[in-house]
C-alpha cells in the first residue's frame, strides 16, 4: 500500500506570445538579403546613369529577383549526395587547374620581368606565391582524391530479382 499520494500537473498550454517564429530556409534569407540590398543599389543607381543603361540595369534587376525567387524554391534537404558528385569533381578540377595555370603565369613573369634572377632567388623573393598556387593544386587533388575514394553504393536492380523467385 503506497501511503503518499501521485500528484499530477496538468501540461502547461503554451503561450502563444512566446513561441518561436518558424526560421526560413537558408536560401530564402539569401533571397531576401540580396533583394533588399539590390533595391536600394538599383534606385541609387537609376537617376545618375544614362537611360539606356539604367533600363539594363532594371532589366536585370527584375531577372535576378525571378531567378532568386526560383531558387529559393529548391529545398536543400532534398539534395542527396549523388546529385553533388559532378558538383564536386569541377570544383577539384578548378582548383587544379587554376593552381597550375597561376603556377605558369608566375614562372612567365618571372622570366620575362625578371631574368636577371636565377631559380633560387626567384623562389627567395617570390616564395609566398609559389607556396599560395602549390597548395591550391594540392587542394584539388585532395578532393579530387576523396571523391575517387568515396563507396559506391550498388544500384538495386529489380529484374534481376524478381527473376531469382
Amino acid at each position: 500500500m503506497d501511503l503518499e499520494p501521485e500528484v499530477t500537473t496538468p501540461p502547461l498550454p503554451e503561450n502563444p506570445e512566446f513561441a518561436e517564429p518558424p526560421t526560413p530556409k537558408p536560401l530564402e534569407l539569401l533571397r531576401d538579403a540580396e533583394t533588399l540590398l539590390r533595391r536600394k543599389t538599383v534606385a541609387v543607381l537609376m537617376p545618375i546613369l544614362p537611360e539606356s543603361v539604367a533600363n539594363n540595369l532594371e532589366d536585370a534587376s527584375d531577372v535576378a529577383e525571378d531567378s532568386l525567387a526560383e531558387l529559393a524554391k529548391i529545398d536543400i534537404d532534398e539534395i542527396g549526395d549523388r546529385e553533388l558528385k559532378p558538383a564536386r569533381i569541377l570544383i577539384g578540377l578548378s582548383f587544379v587547374g587554376f593552381g597550375a595555370l597561376a603556377l605558369l603565369l608566375l614562372l612567365l613573369y618571372l622570366v620575362t620581368i625578371h631574368p636577371e634572377l636565377s631559380p633560387v632567388e626567384q623562389i627567395y623573393y617570390y616564395w609566398h606565391q609559389y607556396i599560395w598556387f602549390v597548395c591550391l593544386g594540392v587542394t584539388g587533388m585532395l578532393i579530387l582524391g576523396r571523391e575517387a575514394m568515396r563507396p559506391k553504393k550498388p544500384e538495386i536492380n529489380h529484374t534481376e530479382d524478381a527473376d531469382a523467385n
